[in-house]
């Protein structure tokens, strides 16, 4: 590794560019019920954003995992056992990986992958400096699209996919399914996967969660809108739409929507977008489970549920999962991520 005073970490860069971006938000803004990826959430001020939601007394998710994290995180890195390569998908400000790359024996490297390339190169130099026996190998991607794994200097004996907090949920059944199946393709025989699952609870409890006091989660769902006004010359008109939250029972989801306060009409990338009074965009999803509805869920995409932590209220869960297929040799490894 190159010594801190030559040159910053380098990283893959597969974001989505623009093109890709205004073609995914006509598709979703033509549909009956109009809708917009979640994925995009996430530009430098979306980022900041759930960073403040993560610190709300309301929202329950990160203290919950956090709790977990700190109670078991020596029976997680005997799981794992050493020389890991570490992957982790939708990284963020990678401060929840912290607590598992100060306790993993010998990891091999470090590959985070998120769709904010600003933070992502910021908090991986960071990395770079507080871990310098550590390889840090950054990619800039929508993690649900084809790129390729960096290879790491040295050879891993398994690879190790961390899947924090309850995103997860942010998936419909069967492309959940599916994403389970990417996963242990990429973990590969005697991989490993370390995942958050939100459980199903009170819905009082959820509805303060996605409708917190201070409107911070609205603030975050609004700012999807100034994201595509900024980077595709769009016009909606942020004050004409209000953010509305509400658990679905039938269908064991918490549904986030932006509501047209009044008819009004929308231009996005030369098209026309006419929207009615009440009229919404489902900007996201976020399912809770039952331990057994994620248990056979897994299996279904090949894997064995190892072990499973909960809080003391099991208002959440951290699970480790595995590949079946036993002990794999030292690899050196080089593999497609993404959508298959």
């Amino acid at each position: 590794m190159w010594s801190k005073d030559e040159k910053p970490v380098s990283s893959k860069d597969f974001s989505p560019g623009r093109e890709r971006f205004l073609a995914e938000v006509l598709n979703g803004l033509r549909k009956p019920q109009k809708e917009l990826p979640s994925k995009y959430f996430y530009d430098e001020l979306g980022a900041q954003l759930f960073q403040r939601i993560c610190i709300l007394e309301e929202y329950y998710i990160p203290r919950a995992e956090a709790s977990i994290m700190e109670a078991y995180i020596g029976e997680m890195v005997d799981l794992i056992g050493p020389r890991a390569l570490v992957v982790e998908y939708g990284s963020g400000d990678c401060n929840k990986v912290r607590l598992l790359l100060d306790n993993l024996h010998d990891a091999v490297a470090y590959v985070p992958i998120d769709i904010s390339r600003e933070q992502l190169l910021r908090v991986a130099n960071d990395l770079d400096s507080n871990y310098p026996d550590l390889e840090i190998l950054p990619v800039c991607a929508d993690y649900m699209s084809e790129f390729v794994l960096p290879v790491p200097k040295r050879f891993s004996d398994r690879v190790v996919v961390y899947f924090p907090g309850s995103t997860i949920g942010n998936f419909d059944p069967v492309p959940a399914r599916n994403f389970l199946e990417h996963i242990a393709r990429v973990c590969g025989p005697d991989g490993v996967l370390l995942i958050g699952v939100d459980l199903k609870k009170d819905p009082r409890v959820l509805h303060s969660a996605y409708n917190d006091s201070e409107g911070v989660t609205a603030a975050f769902n609004l700012n999807l809108l100034r994201r595509i006004n900024d980077e595709l010359d769009c016009d909606f008109q942020l004050d004409a739409f209000k953010h509305y939250a509400f658990y679905n029972s039938r269908k064991g989801r918490v549904e986030m929507h932006l509501v047209s306060q009044r008819d009004q009409v929308v231009h996005v990338g030369g098209a026309t977008i006419l929207f009615a009074r009440d009229e919404s965009i489902w900007t996201e999803s976020s399912y809770k489970f039952s331990l057994d509805e994620f248990q056979r869920m897994a299996a279904i995409a090949g894997f064995e549920v190892e072990k499973v932590w909960t809080d003391e209220q099991q208002w959440f869960s951290v699970q480790c999962l595995v590949v079946p297929g036993g002990t794999a040799p030292s690899r050196k490894t080089g593999k497609k991520l993404g959508k298959k």
